[in-house]
C-alpha cells in the first residue's frame, strides 16, 4: 500500500483560496494484508516509567534470567514492566524521553528458545484493576488506568478509540477490522474490572457499520484531521471541555486505545500478555509498511528488514507528521505505544526559524479550538506559561500542530505549546509535593 509522503500534497485546499485548509485521515475502506513479521531481537530494551536510581539495581539484578511474561518490578507498589523476551539482563541504566521524561532501561540479552513465565496465567479468571494496572500497562497499546485511582469525580464513562489520531498511520484501524474477537472480549473484562458498563467506541465513518456486537456503543468520527483525537471526541462527542489541570479523567472520562483493550481479550484468553506492536512505518519515500515488531526491539531491526536506509541528516519521527517526535538514534526500542515511524529525508524538512510572528492569521483560522494562537505563542516563547494559559486557553490546545504547519513564520508552535503544558503540570507536581 503506497501514500504520498509529503503532507502538503494530502491537505485539500478551494480552488479560490480562501477556505480553510483540510487533511483527511487516510481509511482502511478495503482488506489488508497481515503486517510483516519483524523476528525477535537479539537484544531487546524494555523501559520502566520511573527515573534510574542505583537502589533500583538491588531489585533488578544484572545477570539475571528472565522469562516472557515475568513482570520486572521496582519494588512492591512500584512501577515496572513486564518482559517480552526470555533472557540475561545484561544492562540497567537512565533513558531519556521528551519533556524531561526519564526512564529505567532494562537491556536484556534474548535468547532464541523463549520460555514463558506462568504468574499472569493464575490470575487471569478473576481480572481486577491491580492485575489490569500491572501486567497489561506495558503490553501493545499501553494500557492507562491510572486515573481509576485518584479521579474526582470517578471515572463513569470509557472512551475507545479506534481510529488513528494522526494521518498516514492505519495501527488502530488495523486492529479494529482484523481483531473484532479479541476486542469484545477486552470491552467485556473492562466492564467487569472496572464496574463500567457506559464504554463507547469511536471508528471512522466508513468502519461505523457492523459494531452493534461489540459490546460497546459506536460513534462515528469524521474522517477529516485531527477528529480522532482525543481532545476533539471529548468535545464533538461527549459536549466536555479539558478542565485546567488538564486531566481527562477528572472530567469522570477516560481514553483508551482499540490496540490496548485487544491486548486485554488476548491475554484474557491465552493467559499470556501479547508482546508484539503493530506499526505503521513510512519510509522517504512515502511507501508505508505495516509490521508486527516485539515490545523493546531496537528500531534498527525494522530497517534493517525493511531494507530500509537512514542517510545522514535524515530524520527519524516515533508518531505521524504532524504530531510525531524525533529520535536521535536507531537503537531507540519499540514502546507499548509507538503506532508509526517515519523517516524524514533532509531536502524534505521544513526547519523552524526565529522569525516574528507576521500575524497574518492562519493559525487562527486553522486551528480546531478556536483558539487565538498568535497570542498565545507570544506569551509561551517569553516563558510566561500561567499567562498563557489563563488569557488565552492553553489548555484548550488538541496538539495537532495545525498551526505549526500553517505558520509562514515557521515558528514551532506546537512545540513551545508542549513544552508549556510539560513546564506547568512539573509546577504543580511540585506544588502539591510540598503541600
Amino acid at each position: 500500500m503506497r501514500y504520498t509522503y509529503k503532507v502538503e500534497l494530502m491537505i485539500r485546499r478551494s480552488l479560490f483560496g480562501l477556505a480553510t485548509p483540510r487533511f483527511d485521515y487516510e481509511l482502511l475502506t478495503k482488506k489488508t494484508p497481515d503486517p510483516k513479521h519483524i523476528p525477535p531481537p537479539k537484544n531487546a530494551t524494555l523501559l520502566i516509567e520511573e527515573p534510574f536510581s542505583l537502589r533500583f539495581t538491588k531489585l533488578i539484578k544484572v545477570g539475571e534470567n528472565v522469562k516472557t511474561g515475568q513482570r520486572l518490578s521496582l519494588g512492591d507498589d512500584g512501577p515496572g514492566v513486564v518482559s517480552t523476551v526470555t533472557g540475561t539482563i545484561t544492562g540497567i541504566d537512565s533513558f531519556q524521553g521528551d519533556y524531561g521524561t526519564s526512564y529505567t532501561a532494562v537491556k536484556i540479552t534474548v535468547e532464541r528458545k523463549g520460555e514463558k513465565d506462568d504468574t499472569f496465567s493464575g490470575l487471569k479468571d478473576s481480572p481486577g484493576l491491580s492485575t489490569l494496572n500491572a501486567y497489561l500497562s506495558t503490553a501493545p497499546g499501553g494500557l492507562d488506568l491510572t486515573g481509576f485511582s485518584d479521579a474526582h469525580p470517578p471515572v463513569k464513562t470509557i472512551v475507545i478509540y479506534g481510529g488513528d489520531t494522526d494521518v498516514l498511520t492505519a495501527t488502530n484501524q488495523y486492529v479494529v477490522k482484523t481483531r473484532s474477537e479479541a476486542l469484545k472480549k477486552g470491552i467485556r473484562i473492562l466492564k467487569e474490572a472496572t464496574k463500567i458498563d457506559d464504554i463507547l467506541i469511536a471508528v471512522p465513518g466508513e468502519s461505523f457499520q457492523g459494531f452493534g456486537h461489540i459490546g460497546a456503543k459506536a460513534i462515528n468520527v469524521s474522517g477529516q484531521y485531527p477528529a480522532a483525537q482525543p481532545l476533539m471526541i471529548l468535545y464533538d462527542k461527549l459536549g466536555k471541555t479539558i478542565p485546567e489541570s488538564n486531566r481527562i479523567e477528572e472530567l469522570g472520562v477516560c481514553f483508551l486505545k482499540a490496540e490496548a483493550v485487544t491486548s486485554i481479550g488476548t491475554a484474557f484468553t491465552d493467559g499470556h500478555i501479547p508482546n508484539r506492536k503493530i506499526i505503521s512505518i513510512i519510509d522517504q519515500n512515502g511507501l508505508q509498511n505495516m509490521v508486527s515488531a516485539v515490545i523493546g526491539t531496537p528500531i534498527s531491526d525494522l530497517f534493517n528488514y525493511l531494507k530500509i536506509t537512514v542517510n545522514e541528516g535524515d530524520r527519524i519521527i516515533f508518531g505521524g507528521p504532524m504530531t510525531g517526535s524525533a529520535v536521535y538514534t536507531e537503537d531507540h526500542p519499540v514502546q507499548p505505544d509507538t503506532d508509526a515511524i517515519m523517516i524524514q529525508k533532509r531536502s524534505d524538512m521544513s526547519l523552524s526559524s526565529d522569525y516574528p510572528c507576521s500575524n497574518c492569521g492562519e493559525c487562527i483560522r486553522i486551528c480546531p479550538a478556536n483558539i487565538q494562537v498568535n497570542l498565545l505563542v507570544r506569551f509561551l516563547e517569553a516563558g510566561q506559561y500561567e499567562e498563557g494559559a489563563t488569557l488565552y486557553d492553553l489548555y484548550s490546545c488538541v496538539e495537532c500542530g495545525l498551526c505549526s504547519y500553517v505558520c509562514v513564520s515557521r515558528i514551532p508552535i506546537l512545540q513551545y505549546i508542549k513544552l508549556a503544558k510539560y513546564e506547568l503540570d512539573r509546577i504543580s507536581s511540585a506544588e502539591e509535593a510540598d503541600e
